[in-house]
């Protein structure tokens, strides 16, 4: 057998992954349907506690001063980033299993990394999207601050994505069904969005909530996006956490990831 130099393998392996990213695009503007509730939803519960707490501060804790819609816009990107990654990614992997898509893609040669990488970057740019929509829509219609560090948000960002497209191929590996992974996907972002600083403030949730929310990660990628959006630095704990939850959780699903 002829050796194939590691360079040649690598270049040819960025090109299909390109490639198999750019069809995953155009697929998706073509059938935007799933992205509806991950954009829709956040943005209009962002609205609703806008009409609640535009004007009012934190009240305690480490963000005491803090004004809310400062807090409620960078938390509500990473509710944005959970929604595509409990929902969409995993509904879209289970719909292709269904209807033989991975089965043919194997067929041709497709790679599990190659398939879950373009998973990831299309992740990118459809979470880039809402984000972009609610950092808009909080500094020009509730005054909201720009971010201090724009590179720390950035960096929180990306591996905030990595953590959730991870946890989307968790859902979709386990899920016998589309259907299934949809109820599996909205039952874990609901429960996220109500404990987790998305919702109500965390220091007027109980106790016990918090505890619950520290074992799910977007209370971790919410922390990890606020601090560095409020001039607080980066947060390195939180982020080698959400880092931690991506990459247990990537080595997971790839040991139960199923083509068929």
């Amino acid at each position: 057998m002829l050796a194939v130099k590691p360079g040649l393998w690598a270049l040819a392996f960025v090109r299909v992954l390109l490639r198999m990213t750019w069809i995953e695009i155009k697929l998706l503007i073509r059938e935007p349907v799933t992205l509806v509730f991950s954009f829709a939803f956040p943005v209009l519960v962002l609205v609703l506690l806008g009409g609640i707490f535009g004007g009012q501060r934190m009240d305690s804790g480490a963000y005491a001063g803090l004004k809310m819609m400062n807090w409620y816009v960078p938390s509500y990107i990473g509710l944005v980033i959970a929604s595509i990654g409990t929902v969409s990614l995993p509904v879209h992997l289970s719909t292709y299993r269904e209807r033989g898509v991975l089965r043919r893609f194997r067929a041709s040669g497709v790679s599990e990394w190659v398939l879950l990488g373009s998973q990831f970057l299309v992740g990118v740019c459809t979470c880039l999207l809402g984000a972009l929509f609610v950092s808009v829509l909080g500094i020009f219609a509730y005054g909201v601050v720009a971010p201090v560090s724009i590179g720390g948000v950035a960096v929180a960002f990306v591996v905030a994505v990595f953590a959730f497209s991870a946890v989307g191929v968790l859902i979709a590996s386990l899920a016998p069904t589309a259907r299934a992974a949809q109820g599996m996907g909205l039952l874990v972002w609901f429960i996220m969005m109500f404990i987790s600083g998305t919702s109500a403030p965390l220091d007027q949730l109980p106790h016990w909530m918090v505890t619950l929310a520290r074992a799910l990660p977007l209370y971790h990628v919410v922390i990890s996006l606020v601090d560095p959006w409020n001039g607080h630095g980066t947060n390195l704990l939180q982020l080698t956490i959400v880092g931690g939850i991506g990459l247990a959780t990537s080595l997971l699903a790839a040991g139960l990831f199923q083509w068929e």
